[in-house]
């Protein structure tokens, strides 16, 4: 579980520097150019992610189970999922309704994604590490909405074209990671 805790830290952490630190960010980047600063940034999130999924591989293993979902949970877990992935490509294709909605879709689709794990999966690393990502991504979404109305941020509205691939997108690559990739990257099958 330290490991697992440590790579939490460390990924989610440099994540974290636009909540807690973003004078500091700003003041880093100037001092050592955007470049060296995201050359930086990638190397923590890189060796904190694969600390992290290496820290979650050892404490699944024995981890203590605090609750069983029952059998229906999986079919809830899919449909928040598939909703998950739609924001996650919301972030991406220009001009659809839900960034001009909801401004930072890939965030709420962290959120959905840890909420969705965290009712399908009731072990102790589980918990810790769903948690940990609903947790960031709820103070993430609220500190980039502070910055969106300090700034005066306004987003482009949508349109109907961009909205439609942005479903489409999601829902296939939805599926195909739950039916395809799930299984042989994280070790469960979530649809079988």
């Amino acid at each position: 579980m330290t490991m697992l805790i440590l790579g939490l830290i460390l990924f989610l952490g440099v994540h974290a520097t636009r909540i807690f630190a973003d004078g500091w960010r700003t003041s880093m980047i100037a001092r050592l150019g955007p470049l060296p600063w995201k050359g930086l940034y990638t190397v923590a999130s890189i060796v904190g992610f694969a600390v992290m999924v290496w820290g979650f591989g050892q404490a699944r293993q024995g981890s203590l189970v605090l609750w069983t979902s029952p059998a229906w949970m999986r079919h809830v877990t899919a449909l928040l999922m598939v909703g998950a992935f739609i924001l996650f490509v919301a972030a991406y294709v220009p001009r659809n309704g839900f960034k001009a909605r909801l401004h930072h879709p890939m965030v709420l689709s962290v959120k959905v994604w840890a909420l969705a794990h965290l009712l399908a999966a009731g072990r102790l690393a589980d918990v810790v590490l769903f948690g940990a990502f609903l947790a960031w991504a709820v103070l993430s979404f609220r500190a980039a909405r502070q910055r969106d109305r300090a700034a005066g941020t306004v987003y482009p509205p949508g349109t109907v074209a961009g909205g439609v691939i942005t479903v489409v997108v999601g829902v296939v690559a939805a599926l195909v990671f739950a039916m395809v990739l799930h299984a042989p990257l994280i070790g469960v099958r979530p649809l079988g």
